[in-house]
């Protein structure tokens, strides 16, 4: 007794687990091409629901005949016949659910029958409409018709494709190119609802600054030699991120900031870009870049926003919703994400796999970039007429979209890293703990040494040498009997070390690296070598194939300390004059220096940094356009300039009388328009007047009539394509204007050209940022 009614209750859940199968999978919504296959589905289900109607009524004449079986014997006598009555109530009301299931089992398969029926005779005329299809001919879709002829040709050449329907008739290519891309216009026989005004979205989260890392180590995942070196790094300045949150979060007085939703990407990390690093981080390899990443991480984890981590294709696929195929379609779904940070194998990796989509959101994209991307290498067209053409340019992104390393370039927006600060009382542990005469060279790989014997001889006659150069069994030859090799430390060893440490010197190479930062965080001085010529593309094979040139700009191994810090902290001398390095050396040796960090390198400044970025930097709406080339009717008045003469003349200002101000970043109130020298570029040009380039104000003078407000006579002013414009020929009076917003750029020089600059003020340890950017 109790084993029928067991069988039968699991029969019906197994009834019922069938049919919730049957509907469980995705119907007509999937495509709008599977109709037969939906129809086949239905038939199937129709006789579904009619066997699990005759099998549930098959079980209640089974249980009922069991039920009168029961009340035939002789069980039922005395105390006990109360008993089997009691266990035959719940049986009586589970009979009476199996038949109202099996009658609601028929009512539904005569539901399905019908729909059946109706879905076939829509089939029927749906394949008529789909054996008549013409490609129309409208002007506003000029590419549809040989879109339509490449889908001809080519549409099983990806399968995604079929997973958008297409099944090679001439309308699923219609309806593919109307509906899922956007190269021809809407079929009118489609069942398309009227366009309902969609109810405005609810608002934004608000971003809030964290106050633990731990769920950040979770994001970031585990399997990678890389991720431990960078989770390694997050706990160890754990504190001081906890603490410049709390600062900044004071500073803002709870300011309103929506949350955004960020995927973070590392294409370098994935195995399809190879993961070179990894398997280095542990041999002396550069770590520059994991560095940054791990900062990164931190910087926009604390902020508040919700993130998304991933370092392999897999995860960056599923993340972005794309669908089945080798990624010439769009994406299945609106992009969940507001900014998604990579880098430039992240980016090649999202614009194979993105189809279309890549260019509609290409705009929310931030690449991570060490050294730059100039906007002669940028602009695809252009630098392929023009020779700027090289393996990692030509993106057609807004320049500031790339963020480097270090401010070396303004076209780009500076994202930098952090150096760890130092309390008061470590400040002082350190200089009474220095040793005048120790000095830790910059190279943590043995072939930065070769070819330097003279510069070490020179060291060695007034101080202790001390390396960490990685080396497994046998000491490097490269590096000098003399020297005290520590090998390959950990980061917290290699601090302790720059703690003893009065000189922190560099060989030319690696270029602009975190370590001397660390270096003079710590209390040492930085001593490099002075490159005559300065090094670039031109000239040096490291530059060669990256997309900048840096004319005249790597005058030095660290540009940003020679720079922006400078003496007593940084020394740069000519290495091939061993009289000035030896001097250099024993004047090193008598000062007295400070540990000192710039404000925005530390925790609190790059967080300061990236929430202007994130709050005021939307590459997303289109600025308006440069000037038309066409030449101006009399009739055609251009509005009074917003720029007016300084007070003494020697540049333009935004004018206070000007009676409106556009909605920029930065204020235009913090923009000086200045005339270069000829051999000067405007990263020069502004740098000489205490300034910085500001790409972003290029448009306000893109005008013919600042030239006139600058005194300059133009006998004609041209539109054209050229990095260098808006610009002026003094020798034959001719200017020339930008017809390529791309193309504006604080970098390059030509000695025919005096260029026209826009300049800024910005915040004193924080070039990135003018005084009133916050």
């Amino acid at each position: 007794r109790i084993f029928v009614l067991g069988i039968g209750f699991f029969t019906l859940c197994f009834l019922m687990t069938s049919l919730g199968g049957q509907f469980s999978a995705k119907r007509l919504g999937d495509s709008p091409f599977t109709i037969r296959t939906e129809v086949m589905g239905a038939l199937e289900s129709r006789g579904v629901l009619r066997r699990m109607s005759d099998m549930l009524e098959m079980l209640m004449k089974r249980m009922d005949i069991l039920a009168r079986l029961e009340n035939s014997t002789d069980f039922h006598k005395g105390d006990e016949a109360r008993f089997p009555l009691d266990r035959f109530q719940p049986a009586a009301g589970l009979m009476e659910r199996i038949q109202a299931i099996a009658q609601n089992v028929s009512d539904i398969a005569v539901k399905v029958d019908q729909i059946l029926r109706n879905s076939l005779l829509n089939g029927k005329v749906m394949e008529g409409r789909r054996d008549q299809c013409e490609v129309p001919r409208d002007p506003k879709y000029p590419d549809c018709a040989g879109k339509v002829e490449w889908m001809r040709a080519r549409w099983t050449s990806d399968p995604c494709y079929a997973f958008f329907g297409v099944d090679g008739t001439e309308c699923s290519f219609l309806i593919y190119l109307s509906e899922v891309e956007w190269f021809c216009p809407p079929l009118p026989w489609r069942n398309r609802t009227l366009a309902v005004p969609s109810p405005p979205p609810p608002p934004r989260a608000q971003a809030a600054f964290r106050r633990d890392l731990a769920r950040l180590l979770e994001l970031i995942g585990t399997g990678k030699e890389s991720l431990s070196f960078m989770k390694k790094r997050i706990r160890h300045l754990g504190q001081q991120w906890l603490r410049a949150a709390r600062r900044l979060e004071q500073r803002l007085a709870g300011r309103q900031r929506d949350q955004k939703h960020i995927l973070i990407h590392i294409g370098f990390l994935t195995e399809e870009s190879g993961d070179v690093f990894s398997p280095r981080v542990l041999k002396g390899g550069p770590l520059g870049e994991m560095v940054q990443w791990a900062d990164i991480l931190a910087a926009l984890f604390m902020l508040g926003h919700s993130l998304r981590v991933t370092v392999s294709l897999k995860e960056l696929q599923s993340h972005l919703g794309v669908p089945p195929g080798r990624g010439n379609c769009p994406l299945t779904s609106p992009l969940p994400f507001d900014l998604i940070y990579t880098d430039y194998h992240g980016l090649q990796q999202m614009k194979q796999h993105m189809g279309l989509s890549f260019k509609k959101y290409r705009c929310r994209v931030r690449v991570i970039d060490t050294f730059g991307t100039e906007p002669a290498y940028n602009h695809e067209e252009y630098a392929t007429l023009r020779g700027f053409r090289t393996n990692w340019g030509y993106w057609n992104l807004q320049p500031t979209q790339f963020m480097t390393m270090f401010p070396h370039t303004p076209d780009n927006s500076f994202m930098g890293f952090v150096s760890e600060e130092l309390n008061q009382t470590e400040r002082q542990l350190i200089k009474a703990n220095k040793v005048s005469s120790m000095a830790v060279v910059y190279g943590k790989e043995a072939s930065i040494w070769k070819g330097k014997e003279k510069f070490l001889a020179i060291l060695n006659k007034y101080m202790e040498i001390h390396g960490t150069v990685y080396y497994e069994t046998q000491r490097p030859p490269e590096v000098p009997a003399f020297v005290k090799n520590h090998g390959l430390l950990p980061q917290h060893e290699f601090q302790q070390l720059l703690r003893k440490a009065k000189l922190f010197i560099g060989f030319g190479f690696p270029y602009e690296g975190p370590a001397p930062l660390e270096a003079i965080a710590n209390g040492c001085v930085f001593l490099q070598a002075r490159f005559n010529p300065p090094h670039s593309s031109l000239n040096h094979e490291f530059f060669r194939g990256k997309p900048t040139s840096r004319e005249a700009s790597v005058s030095s191994q660290h540009p940003y300390a020679e720079d922006f810090i400078g003496k007593p902290h940084v020394w740069t001398v000519d290495y091939n004059n061993s009289e000035e390095f030896e001097a250099a050396i024993k004047t090193i040796m008598r000062t007295q220096v400070d540990p000192y960090l710039p404000y925005e390198y530390t925790c609190e400044g790059m967080l300061e940094r990236i929430h202007a970025y994130i709050q005021h930097q939307d590459f997303c709406t289109a600025s308006s356009p440069p000037p038309s080339p066409k030449t101006k009717s009399p009739a055609m008045q251009s509005p009074p300039s917003p720029l007016a003469l300084s007070p003494n003349s020697t540049h333009l200002v935004w004018s206070p009388s000007a009676g409106w101000a556009p909605q920029a970043w930065p204020p235009v109130a913090s923009l000086q328009v200045w005339l270069s020298q000829p051999q000067h570029t405007c990263t020069e040009t502004c740098r000489r007047h205490g300034l910085v380039c500001e790409p972003t104000f290029f448009r306000f003078l893109n005008k013919e009539e600042v030239f006139l407000q600058l005194s300059i006579a133009c006998d004609s002013t041209e539109y054209e394509m050229n990095h260098l414009y808006p610009a002026v020929a003094e020798n034959v009076r001719e200017c020339y204007l930008q017809k390529e917003p791309l193309l504006f750029s604080c970098a390059g020089y030509n000695p025919k050209y005096r260029r026209l600059c826009p300049c800024r003020d910005f915040r004193q340890g924080q070039v990135a940022l003018c005084r009133d950017c916050l």
